[in-house]
């Protein structure tokens, strides 16, 4: 049977995989409780390259032979997936993120009550912030999937692409791909503005016109939620920050000040109890200590606001890791129990190249070569001395000790 996309993406559900990797030549790899393993025959340039651009269709194909990458979002083997097609030294290779199959709600990803305070604003700014990987867009979609479950309210989301699908229920979801349904984010924020918003998602605020077309909504009256790559949540408003020219600084940090309504780092942490991964935060929310430092851009100062706020909210770290320890009522997915863990799945190595032979020791010179120690033991009785036509003494050891040699001598 020929190998196809649909094929690889049921092994990788089956795994509990969160990533799929396939690179010509090489095996697929599997990302499954954080660590990668590689599993199966290595797939061929060729097919690969075939199983794209049928994936891709022929108009995002040709698309791809121009710029060497695309993003899109597609549902496979009843797993939402967010592909990224692109061209390495070995030809096309995807990287496949696997989504969750339920709506995700705070709830389900084990996450704190406490960030459905987030959401309960009317207007402002909410940062979800963490490494590659760490489930961010996870936390968005649960946090739209409260206002969604229970406020009459009107929520428009710009993605690339859009990874988690909402169905509507108290609430009125439009969802919008760039490059499919908006030329691009700075676009769909300014059409947003027209469109009578409560909520707006903005999937990432890559550079100065998003950041700061997404601060002018927030200033707005709208509720805005965007994510962030950074390693906690000082790093995120800094970086916010920095973006700008060294002019507009003072005031984009009064702008954030201003409207900032929560930022919420987070990680993924795996317990073994459960078998799982579950999401450690950091969350910082706009308290009057929090925003003076803000405004006056001390963000270095910001850990000092959320190591003694804890009767405001504020949660460090070490403090949310507390509450993680006490936890009791865990929600495991179904699927979690089955899944095996990693160094429980057969791994199969990447091809490695053929070992060379090992180099020939070097050739120490006989009058260099230490002499023996006296706990040596004896040497063999050695074999009579054989003499050629022209008189020469034959050794037949190369590694013989000089007494062994004299003795051949003397008896010559």
């Amino acid at each position: 049977m020929a190998l196809s996309i649909d094929a690889l993406i049921a092994k990788a559900k089956e795994a509990g995989a969160s990533d799929l990797h396939l690179e010509g030549g090489l095996p697929p790899a599997l990302r499954i409780q954080g660590d990668l393993r590689v599993s199966g025959e290595p797939i061929a340039p060729a097919t690969l390259t075939s199983m794209a651009r049928e994936l891709l269709g022929e108009e995002a194909w040709q698309e791809f032979l121009a710029v060497r990458s695309h993003d899109l979002s597609r549902t496979l083997q009843g797993v939402r997936c967010r592909v990224n097609v692109l061209h390495s030294s070995r030809g096309v290779g995807l990287a496949i993120r696997l989504l969750s199959s339920f709506q995700a709600t705070l709830s389900s990803l084990n996450l704190h009550p406490d960030l459905k305070k987030l959401v309960a604003n009317r207007h402002g700014l909410v940062m979800v912030c963490g490494p590659t990987g760490c489930g961010k867009s996870s936390t968005v979609a649960a946090l739209l999937q409260e206002i969604n479950l229970g406020e009459t309210r009107h929520i428009i989301t710009i993605e690339s692409p859009i990874e988690h699908l909402l169905t509507p229920r108290a609430a009125l979801v439009r969802q919008r791909q760039v490059g499919r349904d908006t030329p691009s984010f700075e676009q769909a924020l300014v059409d947003a503005l027209r469109e009578d918003p409560d909520v707006l998602m903005v999937g990432e605020m890559r550079d100065p016109e998003t950041m700061r077309l997404t601060l002018n909504a927030a200033e707005t009256g709208h509720l805005v939620i965007t994510t962030l790559h950074s390693a906690s949540t000082s790093e995120a408003l800094a970086r916010v920050v920095t973006a700008f020219p060294a002019e507009s600084q003072p005031g984009i940090c009064a702008q954030l000040a201003d409207c900032l309504a929560g930022v919420v780092c987070q990680r993924l942490r795996y317990r073994s109890d459960l078998r799982m991964r579950v999401p450690e935060c950091e969350i910082l929310l706009p308290s009057s200590g929090v925003k003076g430092t803000i405004r006056g851009g001390q963000f270095s100062r910001l850990i000092t606001a959320l190591e003694g706020g804890g009767s405001e909210g504020q949660w460090t770290w070490a403090r949310y890791r507390s509450w993680m320890d006490a936890r009791t009522d865990w929600v495991v997915p179904e699927a979690a129990a089955a899944v095996p863990l990693a160094s429980d799945l057969p791994v199969a190595e990447l091809p490695r190249p053929a070992a060379r032979p090992p180099a020939p020791p070097p050739q120490v010179p006989r009058a260099a070569r230490p002499k023996p120690a006296s706990s040596r033991p004896p040497p063999p009785e050695p074999a009579a001395p054989t003499t050629d036509s022209e008189g020469v003494l034959v050794i037949d050891e190369m590694d013989e000790a000089p007494e062994a040699i004299l003795e051949k001598l003397g008896r010559r």
